[in-house]
């Protein structure tokens, strides 16, 4: 297939190379062999934000470093490209973390998933609450249920269990997954299964004591959830060479500008033309709205206006006979009130084996976010100074890191604020209504690596679906 200007043409386009637009052209491979497939990646590599750096015998995620089976997608994608014998479970030795009160780590009560108790007894027996906030959560098994209508996170929390239970557990919990401001973020978008619980017992406490009955089991503890967590042994960067060795992938290549032409589409890509009969639209929010904004401008306002958070990481290995901690756990949440410089630190060579040297051990530290986004601009210096400073505080880090490696990524995570899912439902109604284009990404509905690879996989299918033939080459 070629255009009137001569450019090369392929059946599908697809825009975007990280794990959404990856998944999507592996799919179309699956299902729809007659179809040519082309990945355009603006950066250098493919992968987006998943990536792995060895160095120095630490083994160090940029960004992602598991995903959850319970959600199934990426875990089936795996197995199809016959990765399942590299995937590797946590520690079942350390399944717990901790949340920082008054500058000490305190272990998150077992149980507690996420803001739903399940046993009675730590939380009564947690010292990050006090008597009245644990008087406080326990009154959510009276309290009236809400209206259903979507709220802020921030509010729900409060509303069920109280200002000081939102404060030192649920937010910092909450707003770790999100690195946002749970008082903007939607809780029917983000976490719905709450609001459900709430819906059909009335109160939270009440949903998950009925579940555990249900299950047969004493209770569901925050220990097993752990559990539902595997990595691949040799970090995320297998599945995205993986994915980029069984299908076309082109780096550097900017697409500029997207337009109808007749029946399918004309890209201008690093100033030259390409033709395809459809595109996958796989970039972040922003990148969506532009290249949208000629075509729909309505639906390029709704996704543009999707905010995003920025955030970096420092991965910093020390020797471990020079770490105070035991780092008996699979690590920390800071939350807002204690007014540190840090979100979270995740103890990865505990997670995981194989992330560090014998007798060593690899700490990733986060920052930025919704409350400190000026911090992603400092320079690798003055980001490793405060991770070093926090850590030296929390855990009782002695001398410099024997490693650092700082990742950034600056708008990489889309906010689900209140009202996103009637946003999304309006792209989404305007999108089928254009004849071969497809979107696909975070910010559509789910921001970890399985909910990537479904709507990558799902744009594949409806692009299968309508493409059940091979266009003609000439």
């Amino acid at each position: 297939m070629r255009d009137e200007t001569g450019g090369a043409g392929v059946d599908v386009a697809i825009i975007g190379g990280g794990i959404s637009g990856l998944a999507a052209a592996n799919r179309l491979r699956e299902v729809a062999l007659g179809l040519s497939t082309v990945v355009l990646e603006a950066g250098p590599r493919a992968g987006g934000v998943l990536g792995t750096i060895r160095r120095d015998g630490f083994l160090v995620e940029q960004s992602a470093d598991s995903f959850i089976t319970n959600v199934p997608y990426a875990i089936d994608l795996c197995r199809r490209l016959g990765l399942g014998d590299r995937l590797i479970s946590t520690d079942p030795n350390h399944r717990r973390s901790f949340v920082v009160r008054r500058g000490r780590l305190e272990p998150i009560p077992d149980g507690l998933v996420i803001m739903a108790p399940s046993k009675v007894g730590p939380m009564v027996a947690t010292r990050i609450l006090s008597v009245f906030g644990k008087l406080r959560l326990a009154m959510e098994r009276v309290l009236p249920r809400g209206s259903g209508a979507d709220e802020s996170l921030a509010s729900f929390a409060r509303r069920r269990f109280g200002r000081e239970t939102y404060n030192r557990l649920i937010q910092p919990l909450v707003g770790g997954m999100y690195t946002g401001d749970p008082e903007r973020l939607s809780v029917k978008a983000t976490m719905p299964r709450f609001l459900d619980m709430e819906q059909q017992h009335g109160s939270l406490i009440k949903a998950m004591r009925a579940a555990a009955k249900a299950d047969g089991a004493k209770n569901e503890g925050s220990g097993a959830r752990y559990g539902l967590f595997v990595g691949l042994e040799g970090g995320t960067s297998e599945l995205v060479d993986a994915l980029a060795g069984r299908v076309p992938v082109r780096a550097d290549a900017k697409v500029e500008r997207l337009e109808r032409d007749g029946e399918g589409w004309r890209l201008i890509v690093n100033g030259e033309p390409m033709a395809a009969r459809s595109v996958v639209i796989a970039t972040p929010p922003k990148a969506a709205a532009g290249l949208l904004r000629d075509i729909d401008s309505e639906a390029a306002g709704l996704i543009g206006g999707i905010p995003s958070t920025s955030s970096a990481i420092v991965s910093l290995g020390y020797r471990r006979d020079r770490i105070a901690h035991p780092l008996d756990g699979f690590g920390f949440v800071v939350p807002f009130v204690e007014r540190r410089d840090i979100l979270s630190g995740s103890f990865s060579s505990v997670k995981f084996a194989g992330r560090a040297p014998e007798g060593s051990a690899l700490i990733r530290v986060f920052m930025g976010g919704a409350k400190r986004p000026e911090l992603v601009d400092a320079d690798d210096a003055e980001l490793v100074r405060i991770a070093s400073s926090e850590l030296a505080s929390l855990l009782g880090t002695r001398g410099e890191p024997d490693l650092a490696v700082v990742s950034r990524w600056r708008g990489a995570m889309p906010q689900y604020e209140v009202g996103h899912l009637d946003r999304i439902a309006t792209i989404t109604d305007r999108i089928a209504a254009i004849p071969g284009l497809e979107v696909a990404g975070n910010w559509l509905a789910g921001v970890g690596v399985p909910m990537c690879v479904k709507s990558g996989e799902d744009a594949a299918n409806r692009v299968a679906a309508r493409r059940a033939e091979p266009a003609e080459r000439v």
